[in-house]
This record gives structure tokens, sequence and C-alpha cells, in this order.
């Protein structure tokens, strides 16, 4: 069952997302070539505890750690260790937090250091697919639409969609209904409804599709070893369209970096 929320509700949900994307910001600031995963993980969880929330990560399914932090050929779930970050790697943060009874979850691919060029348009195609999907995200439309229209932007590129792992509904739980996957048909899926939140993600794999998981139990890895994407953002249906609740401008200013992408999916201008 989808659970609609109130603007009251979406509004507290705002701030949880927020609060992921401060963490973010604050990690794009600290992450570099030879600082550990756990370094990192450790910092995040101080920065969410000072704003008032809790890692929603943290004992979820019995994960150990407040991020997911899946470098290269990780995809997802990666768990934090003390092995450094090198030159050239490619890392994606995931990162919850709940506030007020809901949670805030969205997630970034960092460059480490000079990345390799097909590396890097891996990236950009995936942020870009991320937005395509979004899009999609509106009155009278249906789950499997944004999955399609995120499927045929990447899969032009020549890259593998990963088909086992989903975004989701996300609320007072971490994950509800509906599942969003990154792949579909148009016109098939659970109908969106006006108040439904959803925590749209895209991973996008170099090479094959197929994945396969660690004897940790969390770390997916891509099948052939090479590099994954993923990149995720909070919405909200209101008025029929869609309307980020989270945003990378914190990142972007940690960074150095210009851009308008999340302007459309704004009603009111985002005040950093």
């Amino acid at each position: 069952m989808i659970i609609q929320k109130t603007r009251e509700e979406i509004e507290l949900m705002r701030e949880s997302a927020l609060i992921v994307s401060k963490t973010l910001g604050m990690i794009a600031s600290e992450i570099k070539e030879g600082v550990t995963t756990l370094y990192l993980d450790k910092l995040a969880e101080e920065f969410i505890r000072d704003h008032g929330a809790v890692p929603s990560f943290l004992g979820l399914y019995d994960f150990p750690n407040s991020l997911c932090m899946s470098p290269n050929a990780q995809v997802v779930h990666g768990i934090p260790n003390n092995v450094p970050l090198k030159n050239g790697d490619v890392i994606s943060v995931d990162c919850g937090a709940f506030k007020n009874g809901f949670h805030g979850d969205h997630a970034y691919s960092f460059e480490i250091g000079e990345v390799a060029p097909e590396v890097k348009k891996l990236l950009q195609v995936t942020k870009e697919s991320l937005y395509v999907g979004i899009r999609e995200f509106k009155a009278g439309n249906r789950v499997e639409d944004v999955g399609n229209a995120i499927q045929k932007y990447t899969e032009a590129h020549g890259y593998g969609v990963v088909r086992e792992l989903v975004g989701h509904g996300v609320g007072q739980k971490m994950h509800e209904e509906p599942e969003m996957p990154n792949y579909g048909k148009r016109g098939r899926g659970k109908l969106f409804v006006e108040g439904m939140v959803v925590a749209i993600e895209p991973m996008i794999n170099m090479g094959t599709r197929n994945i396969k998981q660690l004897k940790d139990g969390w770390t997916i890895l891509t099948a052939d070893g090479k590099p994954s994407a993923h990149f995720e953002h909070d919405v909200a249906l209101i008025d029929g369209k869609p309307e980020l609740l989270s945003t990378f401008q914190y990142i972007y200013k940690a960074l150095g970096i210009e851009s308008n992408e999340e302007d459309e999916f704004r009603q009111v201008p985002l005040v950093l």
C-alpha cells in the first residue's frame, strides 16, 4: 500500500532529507586520496547526531555502519573499512537520517583525484538518468514509466541497468511501497498518487548488468569487475509534479561546482 503524506509530513521529510544533503556536503569536503571510508563514516555519524537526527542505516537489517560506501566495482551496500581511497577511485556514498519520525535517504557518486574519462562519463550519464527518471514521476504516470526512462537513457550509452536492486517509497519506514525499478515498460506498475514520496536511485554499471554479492552478506559487486555508479534523490509528488526534498547543492558548494539541474523540480527556490 502506498502511504500518502500530508503537506506537513512532507516538510518534516524535507528536513530529514536535507540533513542527509548536508552530511553528503560535509563528506564532499573530506573525501580524498588517502582517507579511509571508516573515518568518513564516523564523521557522518557525528554530523547526523549533531543535527538532531539518528543515522537511518546504522543497525537497519543489522547493517554495521552509518554510510554505505561502495567504491569502483561495488554497486551498493559497501561496508566502510580502513582501506585508504586511491587516486582514480569513484565511490558511491549512500546516507540516511531519521528525524521527527521520518527518514531521508539519498546518494552521490564521488570522484577521487583524476578519474578516467570513460568512468567520468558513466557518472555523468547516471546522474543525468536520475533527472530523466524524476521527470516521469508525475500525475497520470506509473512506476515503470520512471524505470523505462532511466533504462532507455542509460542503455543507449551501452551501460547495464541493475535489476536486483531498486528504489523505493520512503517515509516513517526507510523502505515503503512502491518499489521503483530502474527498468520497465511504459504504462505498467502502480499509479502515482498525490503526496507519495519515493527515493529514485539509478544503479548503472559500465559493463554487464549482472551482479554478485560478497560473503559479508552486504556488498554488491558488478559481475565483470567494471565500475558502477549510483545517484539518489528523495522526491515528493505535489500538485501532480515532482518536488525534490533532497539536494546535491551542498556537495556542489564544497566542490566548487555551479549547477541549475535541480531548479525545475522546486516550487520554491532552495536556500542553502
